[in-house]
């Protein structure tokens, strides 16, 4: 079945608006007759991979830059089995199968395997939510990460760009090691994936909190699908983690904006990264004619909580122009989520917080902020430079009026309508208009 097809249209009649996905409906948007859109902007056309199973285990069969999994483990040796957490769309159950099969097959056993969830920061998860993750699996040993605790983190020295590298006892003292995860486009890490899943997954905050840091620059803040030569947030965490021992089988998915498995890549974490981060980018990389005066960008299909449909918008803010407005649509189907930066009600209001950004930005990579991690740090120094650029709209309706009042760098709207009013206020004449209906997934290519 083919899914996400991609396609540009004119500007729609009056009785023909445009309809953006929205769980199991959709919002309509309307747009003024006297606005140009320049572009709907989907993913490239994919399709769902039928025979995702064969895919997978060709993939183990003739991995990227390393030997088969069966070849490297051997019966006795520690093995760590690092998973995402369920904060990100992996389906790790379906990989998980075929990976132990490969595992066993070199004649090493299940109760050699330690599973370590890669929370980085992030609350650690349930018992519950780790069996649901996994699938039922008798034999694994599950070892929970804690990123503050230093007699479970083993400290490796320091990068190249300063960065302490402190590791998850577990992962560093084992003799083999697979990530299994997910690439997609990242605001900090230009994709996800590869060896993302150790740094800062299953690092220490000294670790995380340094990594993030080296992205607080107005060079970097926004670096979703940038190359990765030049993040340097990407290529520290890298060195990072290519500081542990043991080899690195890297098992990762690249997902269609239905989150089904489009395609698999196995083997070294940087050299199969790559590979699959051609395919994201080929997928959720969209060529747009011009900026656009007016963006309205979907959280779809990021929609699990605020954390996650906030990607929408800093996934494709750069497609407005300076003083442009921005309306950005967040389902947001469990709520808040783990969101430092909605817990804490900054001293200023949105007026002073835009004059005192200049000022502000200059002091977030060292702010210490109750109620807020390493990662929401990050998040404060991007959504400070996003609201300078323009006017940016939120509509998310199940997100509480409290959590609203923490978030000034944004104005809610109650209605796709209301933040559309307010559009046009400020274009009352003509605008060119951008429309991201994947906004959770999909990221402009600006024109050179």
């Amino acid at each position: 079945m083919m899914l996400c097809e991609g396609k540009k249209m004119q500007n729609p009649a009056p009785d023909n608006p445009i309809r953006i996905p929205w769980g199991k409906d959709s919002l309509t948007i309307t747009l003024p007759e006297s606005w140009e859109l320049l572009g709907i902007m989907e993913p490239a056309p994919s399709s769902s991979l039928d025979a995702f199973q064969q895919e997978l285990k060709a993939s183990l069969l003739q991995p990227i830059g390393l030997p088969r999994l069966s070849e490297l483990a051997k019966p006795g040796m520690k093995i760590a089995l690092v998973i995402d957490d369920d904060s990100r769309p992996t389906p790790v159950d379906q990989l998980l199968p075929a990976v132990l099969a490969e595992i066993q097959l070199g004649g090493a056993t299940l109760d050699q395997i330690t599973i370590v969830p890669a929370t980085g920061v992030h609350f650690p998860m349930s018992a519950t939510a780790i069996a649901k993750r996994l699938g039922y699996v008798s034999g694994l040993r599950v070892e929970a990460h804690a990123c503050d605790s230093t007699e479970k983190l083993t400290n490796l020295g320091t990068t190249r760009r300063g960065t302490p590298v402190f590791i998850n006892n577990a992962v560093a003292e084992s003799d083999l090691i697979i990530s299994i995860g997910c690439i997609e486009p990242h605001i900090i890490a230009s994709f996800g994936g590869g060896y993302k899943n150790l740094v800062p997954g299953v690092a220490g905050r000294p670790t995380i909190a340094h990594n993030h840091s080296l992205n607080c620059t107005p060079a970097t803040f926004n670096s979703v699908g940038q190359p990765i030569e030049t993040n340097p947030m990407r290529l520290d965490l890298e060195e990072a983690a290519g500081m542990i021992k043991a080899p690195v089988f890297l098992v990762n998915a690249v997902l269609n904006c239905e989150l089904e498995v489009l395609r698999v890549v196995c083997g070294h974490p940087v050299q199969a990264h790559r590979e699959g981060v051609r395919t994201s980018s080929q997928v959720y990389g969209a060529a747009i004619p011009a900026l656009a005066d007016v963006v309205i960008s979907n959280s779809q299909p990021m929609d699990q909580d605020l954390r996650q449909g906030v990607k929408a918008l800093a996934n494709t803010v750069r497609a407005m122009r300076p003083g442009g407005v921005m309306l950005t649509c967040i389902r947001a189907e469990q709520g808040v989520g783990v969101f430092g930066l909605a817990n804490r009600k900054l001293p200023v209001g949105r007026k002073a917080l835009k004059l005192l950004a200049p000022l502000i930005l200059v002091l977030v990579p060292h702010l210490k902020l109750k109620g807020m991690g390493e990662e929401d740090r990050f998040f404060l120094y991007f959504a400070l430079q996003a609201m300078r650029r323009g006017d940016l709209l939120v509509y998310a309706p199940t997100i509480p009026l409290e959590t609203r009042a923490n978030l000034p760098f944004v104005t809610f709207v109650e209605s796709p309508e209301a933040g559309l009013a307010f559009a046009r206020a400020k274009f009352p004449g003509k605008a060119k208009v951008l429309v991201f209906p994947h906004g959770g997934s999909t990221y402009p290519i600006l024109p050179r």
